[in-house]
């Protein structure tokens, strides 16, 4: 793996509509291949990324599309970081239990995996909240080559 650019930075400032995810995405895309990331890699980022902002729409903005939501990147040769910040309802992620797959696929059910997929995707995942102020979601992959 080649990093072409050594230590890079990035910023998206969106409004909280479900049409704005392929902006997000494209953003994460290509920020992540210009970091040289292996593509299956860039993938997982980008549905991280997705859950985590989709989530935000959902629950933080409770599907309103006047909500902001600002999606920062940094990455050097040793690790891609995906920082998202928005002024929304908080969560307290510790209270979300881990799934049961077997149930959840045995009931057909539909959503609600979005903390697993972000903590089985990424290296680190971690949730700030200033209630009344701002979430922060920071989502981190591991890049460096061995």
């Amino acid at each position: 793996m080649s990093i072409r650019n050594k230590n890079r930075t990035g910023e998206l400032r969106v409004k909280s509509k479900t049409e704005n995810l392929s902006e997000i995405r494209d953003f994460i895309s290509g920020s992540a291949r210009n970091a040289g990331i292996p593509e299956v890699t860039v993938e997982n980022i980008i549905l991280a990324v997705d859950e985590a902002c989709t989530n935000i729409i959902k629950h933080a903005y409770k599907l309103s599309p006047e909500g902001e939501i600002i999606i920062k990147i940094d990455y050097d040769e040793e690790k891609f970081t995906v920082m998202i910040i928005d002024y929304g309802k908080s969560f307290e992620p510790e209270r979300v239990p881990l799934p049961d797959l077997q149930k959840y696929y045995r009931e057909h059910r539909v959503g609600g995996l979005g903390m697993y997929l972000m903590k089985s995707l990424m290296d680190d995942v971690t949730y700030t909240s200033i209630p009344g102020k701002y979430n922060q979601v920071l989502l981190s992959k591991n890049i460096r080559s061995s």
